[in-house]
């Protein structure tokens, strides 16, 4: 059982999206904040990427990160 949660969210760069119709998800930033929150005692408990609309025309993936301790 965990007794507190916090949740990350990552999101792939805005201009790589605009610019080249789809950029992929940040993945060293988002290695770098799960390394950052391990070393703080955190665990990750739950990942959902979510694809949301951008602007008008692009659609933008986040990954939702929960973590527990």
């Amino acid at each position: 059982m965990y007794k507190e949660y916090k949740i990350e969210i990552v999101a792939e760069g805005g201009c790589g999206t605009i610019f080249l119709g789809a950029s992929g998800l940040p993945v060293k930033r988002l290695e770098a904040t799960l390394n950052q929150a391990a070393a703080e005692g955190w665990q990750m408990v739950f990942q959902v990427i979510e694809q949301k609309r951008f602007w008008l025309f692009w659609t933008r993936e986040t990954v939702i990160l929960t973590l527990g301790r």
